[in-house]
């Protein structure tokens, strides 16, 4: 890498850091309608800084809701294409009371840049702009072709995202998608993350008699639709955490041995975990490690049960309906729509009389995996070397990016997650902060793996 770059991010670090400000400094909050105009206003800011880059026909492009930002620099003739993914819209920041500073003026304390948004993933986003400002301004020219796709409605699910790519998918045609929207194993350890869980979310509604009944008149003659959900739930998982759906894991496929051993060698304490988490002990599918369970194996959990009185004392009723939500978190190659589907057999035949039961699907995302063998992924493993002095991890990630999976359906191609973040940082909570230093050594990490991008597949 031409020793340039190193010199401009050293001297330019407190403009990118303004620069980073002013972008937290927008709630840009999704989920909330009061923040319409800020959407605009953050995606108008990442177009004007993607101009200031140097990307060129950067415009924001109208969905069905939120836009998407998108530029391009494609001026390397005959080299690969890359496609930069990033999300610009941010949580809710319930409870405010709990922020030590306003999560919308941005606060350097520590060491670390604390404002909603900071590592999820304006931060992380920001990062790949400037890198690309920092080749362009100290080399005149890339070694890669590049666009960039940044969307403002990840934090509620990306409804509209799927849509647009569909039809975009001539503008958006690359050879490697690279998101940075993932976390480190801690400090000092970076990973890179090649497969994330799919998702998909159901609510089972419960209903016996037309209303409450009077437990003494009605008790015993009538079946209590707590009583008859519970059964149903406990009839979907035994003992040993084994989950009891007809065909649940048919599809699923076997850890590898290099996978295998690549986890071992991450010498995960399970008992520290136990003991951080304050439980007598650790739970889950027998035969299998802690990360394997969270990163490689299917779930099913019971998200939330009500029904019947709630208030403070005793109310002597038999309730007229319950209801459970559950949520499945699904691993290579489950379908989504195939296990609702075994799901809501399961419940038509395990349905206890004097009850009737009804069955709401809800979310849905499909699970993701790249060979960790992929040249594009070994040349992310180079860059973060040169950078930590380490050999990064190959890490799964427990939870869901559906996303991920629609970008590699329609556009069949490599996925790249490189994460700078640390997993205490706090994302989706208050006091959510990125540390500099992964700021810095993200910004080199990026700068690096563009050449090493370059020599893999160029």
């Amino acid at each position: 890498m031409d020793p340039r770059i190193e010199e401009y991010l050293s001297e330019n670090r407190e403009h990118h850091l303004d620069e980073l400000k002013q972008l937290l400094a927008i709630p840009s909050v999704s989920a909330l309608p009061e923040h319409k105009q800020d959407i605009q206003r953050a995606a108008q800011w990442l177009a004007e800084s993607l101009k200031r880059a140097g990307m060129e026909q950067v415009k924001v492009m109208p969905t069905k809701g939120n836009p998407v930002v998108y530029g391009e620099w494609l001026k390397a003739e005959g080299k690969p294409t890359v496609l930069i993914y990033g999300h610009y819209d941010v949580q809710p920041v319930d409870p405010l009371e709990l922020w030590e500073t306003p999560p919308f003026e941005p606060d350097i304390r520590d060491g670390q840049i604390f404002a909603r948004g900071a590592s999820d993933d304006k931060g992380q986003t920001f990062m790949h702009i400037k890198a690309l400002e920092t080749i362009l301004r100290t080399t005149g020219s890339l070694r890669l072709n590049f666009k960039f796709c940044l969307e403002g409605e990840e934090e509620i699910g990306s409804p509209n995202l799927e849509e647009f790519v569909a039809e975009h998918k001539d503008l958006l045609a690359a050879d490697v998608l690279v998101i940075s929207d993932t976390s480190m194993l801690g400090r000092g350890k970076p990973a890179i993350c090649y497969g994330l869980r799919g998702l998909c979310g159901l609510q089972i509604d419960v209903t016996g008699a037309k209303a409450d009944l009077h437990s003494g008149l009605f008790g015993g003659a009538v079946q209590n639709p707590i009583h008859a959900l519970v059964e149903l739930l406990a009839s979907m998982r035994n003992k040993d955490g084994q989950i009891t759906i007809n065909g649940f894991y048919d599809r699923v496929l076997p850890l590898t041995e290099e996978e295998k051993e690549a986890f071992r060698a991450l010498n995960t304490d399970e008992e520290q975990t136990r003991k951080d988490l304050q439980v007598p002990d650790l739970f889950g599918e027998k035969g299998y490690t802690m990360v394997e369970r969270t990163w490689a194996r299917p779930t099913l959990e019971i998200n939330g049960i009500y029904g019947g009185f709630q208030g403070e004392g005793i109310k002597t009723v038999i309730p007229s309906q319950a209801h459970a939500k559950i949520t499945c978190r699904l691993v290579p190659d489950q379908d989504p729509e195939e296990i609702l589907a075994l799901i809501e057999e399961h419940v038509r035949t395990h349905t206890p009389p004097g009850v009737t039961v009804e069955v709401k699907r809800f979310d849905k995302g499909r699970p993701f995996i790249t060979p960790i063998d992929h040249p594009a992924i070994q040349a992310a493993a180079r860059a973060y070397e040169k950078v930590f002095g380490v050999t990064p991890a190959f890490t799964r990630m427990g939870g869901s990016i559906p996303i991920v999976e629609t970008f590699d359906r329609l556009l069949h191609l490599p996925i790249v997650l490189m994460g700078f973040s640390y997993p205490d940082d706090n994302f989706h909570a208050p006091n959510e902060h990125f540390h500099l230093e992964c700021f810095d050594n993200g910004l080199r990490t990026l700068c690096y793996y563009w050449y090493e991008l370059e020599q893999a597949i160029g």
